[in-house]
């Protein structure tokens, strides 16, 4: 039976691949789809999304969440930390998709998650790939949906591998004290950070296999992908010139096939309070604090088989 999963993200583009990854996988049932502030401001993260889906012929409800980070809404005394709606090279404003006819759903994304994981079986595996503001305000404001979560698979921080700091990757210095929240929320968690996603990288060659494929996800992936890889080179070149990483469709894969990634078992926990350090992903990979381990942290990719994975899923099209 396909594996029930909600995905929560910030649409830019890589969360464009991710979804079009999880919507089309023989091996997926995406239920639903919420959105929370991270690549873009909120509403336009669920614009690119409903156009993403409207793309590939999929009919899958989409919530708007929270526009500003947890220390927004809890704490208005500390200075929020928001970032500069600026990531054009990477992810443009709205994607280069046409426009949805559909709209998005009038319930609020956190208040959906409670209802749903209140009324599910315990089946159904969360994604977050996105700044973590939406599941943390859900499990604060109903703690008993962590019973019905029986796993988190989440695209986040860094252990030696950071992004947008010296110390810190994008999705947790967004929002730092929800990433806290989720680190510590007692269920199982596969965490995959920037350490694996820069081994998950496609290259110009592969956007030259995906367009051959032709198919409507395929050819918007090439587009999104070689988009990522044109801001990658200027800004950020991976080890393999000519190619970006695709960091939210691993945590996807993940799902589709444990393998494609290698885990160690760690406490991880995340700096809140650190002048320089907020944001940072502390992975106790030598076991320094004596804590309990309470997540499985991905160091390493199956670079080959994540490649051929995405191919194969995203050569196909909408039944």
């Amino acid at each position: 039976m396909a594996q029930k999963i909600i995905l929560d993200v910030d649409t830019g583009t890589d969360d464009a691949i991710a979804l079009m990854t999880a919507a089309l996988s023989p091996d997926i049932e995406l239920i639903g789809v919420t959105t929370v502030n991270g690549n873009c401001p909120v509403d336009i993260c669920t614009e690119n999304t409903l156009r993403v889906l409207a793309h590939i012929g999929v009919d899958i409800p989409v919530y708007e969440g929270y526009p500003l980070p947890l220390v927004s809404t809890l704490s208005p005394g500390r200075k929020p930390n928001i970032p500069k709606q600026d990531f054009g090279e990477v992810h443009g404003k709205y994607l280069e998709i046409p426009p949805a006819s559909s709209k998005k759903q009038s319930q609020h994304a956190v208040d959906w998650l409670i209802e749903t994981y209140l009324q599910s079986d315990g089946d159904i595996i969360l994604v977050p790939v996105g700044p973590l503001t939406n599941i943390a305000m859900a499990i604060r404001k109903e703690p008993r949906i962590l019973d019905k979560i029986p796993e988190l698979v989440i695209m986040g921080g860094g252990h030696e591998v950071v992004n947008i700091t010296p110390s810190a990757e994008f999705n947790f210095w967004v929002d730092p004290e929800a990433a806290r929240i989720v680190m510590n929320c007692g269920r199982s968690i596969r965490l995959i950070p920037l350490d694996a996603t820069h081994q998950a990288l496609f290259s110009q060659q592969t956007c030259a296999k995906l367009r051959q494929l032709g198919t409507p996800a395929a050819t918007a992936a090439a587009i999104l992908a070689e988009r990522r890889i044109c801001a990658y080179d200027a800004w950020q070149p991976m080890a393999e010139p000519g190619a970006a990483p695709i960091h939210d469709a691993l945590a996807v894969c993940a799902i589709i096939d444990r393998t494609v990634v290698d885990t160690i078992f760690v406490n991880v926990d995340v700096e809140t309070q650190g002048e320089l350090t907020d944001g940072r992903t502390v992975c106790d990979v030598h076991r320094r604090s004596q804590k309990e381990p309470n997540a499985y942290v991905a160091l390493n990719t199956d670079s080959a088989k994540f490649e051929k994975m995405m191919l194969d899923i995203l050569g196909q099209s909408a039944s």
